[in-house]
Order: structure tokens, then C-alpha cells, then sequence
């Protein structure tokens, strides 16, 4: 028998491709783009491994795997090694998702509703995972409209991921937006273009208490819809009236304690 946390060959080896995509998608993203970026709230220290949740908030394009231009190194090999990353169906479908097939451990394909392709996401949680999700769920058109001509809403499967994850860290990414670097429909992407985010870590339990606790989980998930819409609308550093929500980014570096942790 396999002792336990050692992984087998086969995969490790995925593992290992994950890793090797990331960061060649990484390092491709900061030779053609211009990171702006800064940390808010609890200062990184560099252990990786307490983090438990990835979330990106304002969606608006495919091409957001650029923002792994902000990850360190020990970060994206959690990833590759742990991460559960839920795709919605319709973009499995097309030929970009065998290119996400390969961003993570887990990638579970989704449908838009509650069911049992939602199950199989919460079934991979463990007590190492790490759970990628863009909890608007559709991607925002140039109109700031959904493909379907709705407002842009958070969903509640963030509130089940964090219902069910007992302790640690949650990192929070608010984008500025990459519909001038590539909108939904175009096929070319821009390069030479900044791309703007702020970026917050957050402690779990902590964040749980001070929504009301998980119990009532429907009062749960109504709350951290409140909390992210009020965070999104505010901090996402998204260009209007002339200039950037929040004030401009400064130009964007690793934190001094990126390289510790795996």
C-alpha cells in the first residue's frame, strides 16, 4: 500500500506537466504583458500550503490563465500537485479546453446548475486541496452584460467551497479586467497591454465568523454573495470616469517571501 500523501508516478507525473504548463504560461504572460498589481490586506509570509482557495472576481475573458503572472513558483506547484479547477462544460467543449485540461490536478467539467457535476467539485475537496473558482460563473461581455444580456452576479458555490474547507487561507484576485487584452469573440489577444489587480489574502475561519458562521448554510451563501459583490464593485481595479477604481496599481512585484513554502 502506498503510504499516505506520496502520490504515484502517474500522478506525479500530470503533476508535473501542470506545473511545467503553468509556468511557461506564467512567464509567457509577463514577456507580453505589463503586470500592475499590489497585495491588500494580510501580508503574504510564503507558506503556500495554507492556502486553500483561489478566487477571481470580475470575469471577463478565457485568456485569464495570464494571471498566473502574479503567482510565485511554490504557489503554482501547489496547484499543480492539489488544485481543483471546476470548468464550465461549454468551454470543455471547445478547442481551448484540452489547454485547461492540463492547469491542474483535478479539472472537473461543470454545468451551469446545481447538480451532480457540482457534487464531483466538493467530492475532490481534502484536507490538501486547493480550489480555483470564478464564482460569477459566465464571462462579462463589453456591454457588462452576460452573453444572455444579464448583470454580472456571484453565485453561491463559493459559500459551499468555503462552508466545507475548516481552516486556512483564502486568496482573493480582483482583476481589472482583460477585455482589452481579449473580449469574448475575438480570437487575437493584444500584447504590450497592462494588466491591473489587487490582490487579498484572507483567513477562512475568520471570514466565516465575521459573515455569521456556516450553519444556516442558505444564510451562508447569501451573505458571501453580499460580501463579494460589495468587494468586486469596490476594489476591482477597473478603468472609469478617466482613471482606475481605487487609484492606479503600481507596477507589480513578487512579495519578498515568495519563494518559501511548497
Amino acid at each position: 500500500m502506498r503510504p499516505r500523501g506520496v502520490a504515484g508516478p502517474e500522478i506525479m507525473l500530470r503533476s508535473i506537466l501542470a506545473y511545467l504548463v503553468l509556468t511557461q504560461v506564467k512567464w509567457l504572460s509577463r514577456f507580453f504583458w505589463r503586470f500592475r498589481g499590489e497585495w491588500i490586506g494580510i501580508p503574504p509570509d510564503g507558506h503556500w500550503e495554507k492556502v486553500r482557495l483561489l478566487v477571481i472576481l470580475n470575469h471577463t475573458s478565457l485568456y485569464e490563465p495570464i494571471l498566473a503572472g502574479y503567482a510565485p513558483d511554490a504557489l503554482l506547484w501547489r496547484f499543480a500537485r492539489h488544485g481543483v479547477l471546476p470548468v464550465a462544460e461549454k468551454t470543455m467543449r471547445r478547442k481551448i479546453g484540452l489547454f485547461f485540461s492540463f492547469l491542474a490536478r483535478h479539472v472537473v467539467v461543470v454545468t451551469r446548475q446545481r447538480d451532480h457535476t457540482w457534487d464531483n467539485v466538493l467530492n475532490k475537496i481534502d484536507h490538501e486541496a486547493l480550489i480555483m473558482l470564478l464564482p460569477e460563473g459566465r464571462m462579462m461581455r463589453k456591454d457588462g452584460l452576460d452573453s444572455e444580456g444579464r448583470p454580472m452576479t456571484i453565485r453561491g458555490g463559493v459559500a459551499d467551497v468555503l462552508a466545507a474547507v475548516d481552516v486556512g487561507q483564502m486568496i482573493i484576485v480582483y482583476s481589472g479586467g482583460l477585455h482589452h487584452v481579449q473580449a469574448p469573440g475575438e480570437l487575437v489577444p493584444r500584447p504590450a497591454r497592462q494588466v491591473r489587480a489587487r490582490i487579498e489574502l484572507v483567513d477562512i475561519p475568520q471570514y466565516r465568523d465575521e459573515l455569521g458562521g456556516a450553519d444556516d448554510i442558505a444564510a451562508f451563501r447569501k451573505a458571501v454573495i453580499e460580501d463579494l459583490t460589495i468587494r468586486r464593485d469596490e476594489l476591482c481595479p477597473v478603468k472609469e470616469n478617466g482613471g482606475i477604481r481605487g487609484g492606479e496599481v503600481p507596477r507589480y512585484r513578487f512579495p519578498a517571501s515568495a519563494k518559501r513554502g511548497a
